[in-house]
């Protein structure tokens, strides 16, 4: 069963269940992929879902901030409990120590030139990681080893 097969089962379990947050979080989930489904005119796969995923719970994260620092504690645990319903979809993310581990093993097999450019170092560290570690992180990882080269 594919990402989105298990996305329609909890849709429908949500709508029995009468849970209207977890719901309206994968209709929206739903439409972004539909939606990137229509622009590039096919059919997406788990890995393209899966980024879509992260991006829709990255906002989410973000709106909790901008709702925290005014005071909307109502759209703060709204925002919250979206994440909480689609965050299972996401692989097991990988802790910072695992993050470490897999950016000094990157960073060991570049070479020299390559060791100073942030953007490589980057680019190698995100394919390995891909969907498993948030962004900020990875970029504050590649960050220390790399002595703080942009």
């Amino acid at each position: 069963m594919n990402l989105k097969e298990i996305m329609n089962e909890d849709m429908k379990t949500a709508m029995r269940a009468k849970d209207s947050v977890t719901l309206d979080a994968i209709r929206m989930l739903k439409a972004d992929i539909k939606n990137q489904e229509i622009a590039i005119m096919k059919e997406l796969d788990d890995e393209q879902v899966l980024k879509i995923i992260a991006s829709s719970i990255k906002k989410r994260k973000d709106s909790i901030d901008q709702f925290g620092k005014a005071g909307r504690n109502d759209l703060v645990e709204k925002e919250q409990r979206e994440i909480d319903s689609i965050i299972k979809y996401l692989p097991a993310q990988l802790s910072k120590d695992e993050v470490v581990a897999i950016v000094k093993g990157v960073f060991n097999d570049l070479s020299d030139s390559e060791k100073s450019n942030f953007g490589i170092v980057m680019k190698n560290v995100v394919s390995k990681v891909a969907g498993k570690a948030d962004g900020k992180l990875v970029s504050e990882v590649v960050k220390e080893i790399t002595g703080g080269h942009n």
